[in-house]
C-alpha cells in the first residue's frame, strides 16, 4: 500500500512545558516528507475548555479529532496513513479509522508512558496520558470511539517505563501485553506476542519518548533507559514481516529550537523509513 502522511500538529493534549513546541516538531518533520503525499491538518491555536469532562482542553482536542476524521475520509482505501503529531492524542482518529476497517487489527503502542489513565484516574487531566485507554472504551464522552472496536487482547504496549499506579492496576487486570525495554533487545518477544493475538493487520504508534533521551532529545517527558533507534526500527521491520501494516503514527517531537530539531530528525526519518519502505519478500 502507498504511504500517505497526515500532519496533525496538535499540542493541546500535552501537559508538558514544551507543549507548544509540538507544533514546531510536527512541521519540522513535514518539511522532510514528500509534498505530494502529505496532507496537513490546521490545528487551532487556542487551548480550549474542559467542558466538565475531566480532560483539559477537551473542546480543542475534540475539534481536531473531527478534522482528522474528515481528512481520513478523503483518502483512498489502498493508502496506508502515517499520522505525524503533535501529541499522542493526534493519533486518536487514526487508530479509530484503522480499527473500523480491519476486524483483526493489532495495535502496538510504543511509548515510555502508559497512556492508560481515565479522566478519573489521571493525576494531570491531560489527554496524552489517556489516549490508549480512550481507544479501549474508557474515556470522556465525545472522544471514545463509537463503537469501540479495539480490545485489550489486541494491544501490545511496548517500551514503557513510567506508569502511574492506576495504569499498572489496569495493565495487570486487562489482558494487554506489556513489553519493557529489556524485552525488546531483540524482536523475538514482540513477535511472539503479536502471533498470540491472532491478528493479521497491525497499526504501529510511536511516541518518540520511547527512545532513550540520548537518541532524541526533543520530547516533552524524557525518560532514561529507553530504546535505541536500532531496536525500534528492528521491531517495526519485524512486525511488518508476518503482519500487514495498515496505519502508523510518529508523535511527541518537541524540539527546543530549529537547530535542535535538525539534530533529532535523522533518527526520526529512520523510523519513518522503517514504517514506509517496502518489506522484502520472503522465500520459502
Amino acid at each position: 500500500m502507498p504511504a500517505r502522511f497526515l500532519v496533525v500538529p496538535q499540542w493541546q493534549g500535552s501537559g508538558s512545558s514544551r507543549a507548544m513546541r509540538l507544533t514546531d516538531g510536527a512541521n519540522a518533520i513535514a518539511g522532510d516528507l514528500p509534498a505530494a503525499a502529505t496532507t496537513p491538518v490546521e490545528v487551532r491555536i487556542e487551548a480550549g475548555e474542559s467542558l466538565g469532562t475531566g480532560v483539559k482542553r477537551f473542546s480543542s482536542i475534540h475539534a481536531v479529532a473531527d478534522q482528522v476524521r474528515a481528512a481520513l475520509a478523503t483518502f483512498d482505501d489502498d493508502e496506508t496513513v502515517i499520522t505525524v503529531g503533535g501529541d499522542c492524542g493526534a493519533d486518536l482518529a487514526g487508530v479509530e479509522y484503522a480499527a473500523a476497517r480491519y476486524d483483526d487489527l493489532l495495535l502496538v503502542w510504543f511509548d515510555a508512558h502508559g497512556d492508560l489513565n481515565t479522566p478519573d484516574s489521571s493525576p494531570s487531566g491531560t489527554f496524552s496520558g489517556m489516549v490508549l485507554r480512550t481507544l479501549l472504551g474508557d474515556g470522556a464522552e465525545g472522544l471514545v470511539p463509537e463503537p469501540v472496536r479495539l480490545s485489550p487482547e489486541r494491544v501490545i504496549h511496548a517500551g514503557g517505563r513510567a506508569f502511574d499506579d492506576a495504569e499498572l492496576e489496569y495493565l495487570a487486570a486487562s489482558g494487554i501485553r506489556s513489553l519493557g525495554v529489556d524485552d525488546l533487545e531483540t524482536p523475538d518477544a514482540l513477535l511472539e506476542a503479536a502471533a498470540a493475538s491472532g491478528a493479521t493487520h497491525v497499526y504501529i504508534h510511536v511516541d518518540l519518548d520511547v527512545l532513550d533521551p540520548a537518541v532524541v532529545e526533543g520530547v516533552g517527558y524524557p525518560e532514561p533507559f529507553g530504546l535505541s533507534v536500532e531496536q525500534l526500527t528492528a521491531a517495526i521491520k519485524a512486525l511488518r514481516g508476518p503482519l500487514e501494516l495498515v496505519g502508523a503514527a510518529v508523535t511527541g517531537f518537541a524540539p527546543a529550537s530549529p537547530d535542535a530539531a535538525a539534530g533529532d530528525l535523522s533518527a526520526i526519518l529512520r523510523i519513518l523509513a522503517a514504517l514506509t519502505r517496502p518489506v522484502p519478500a520472503t522465500t520459502s
